[in-house]
């Protein structure tokens, strides 16, 4: 990603002193950037004490506090995990990924 930048910004530098020593305007063509997708985005839920991940085959669950102390961190060993979680009662932050989600604890 941070050379098409890079090679987008010389792009530019050069249409703009292509511009400014012939000055004739000067036009190029981008072709589209390539965006990641992902076939099968990951899943966090939260629901009666369990936590329930999909699609994070492989990926750790880290479990922070609100102090940013983590409490918990859990490889997901399959596309559909369930995991019980025994911390006090309190506020959480989870993290899958890039999938992030607030818990509360009662």
């Amino acid at each position: 990603m941070r050379c098409q930048k890079r090679n987008s910004m010389k792009k530019i530098w050069i249409l703009a002193l292509a511009t400014l020593i012939l000055g004739v305007p000067v036009s190029a063509v981008e072709q589209p950037e390539e965006i990641e997708t992902e076939m099968s985005a990951v899943t966090l839920t939260f629901q009666n004490g369990r936590i329930h991940v999909t699609n994070a085959e492989g990926q750790c669950l880290q479990v922070f506090n609100l102090t940013g102390v983590r409490v918990a961190n859990i490889r997901i060993d399959s596309n559909d995990k369930q995991i019980s979680l025994n911390i006090p009662r309190g506020c959480y932050i989870m993290k899958v990924g890039k999938v992030v989600r607030k818990i509360t604890i009662r």
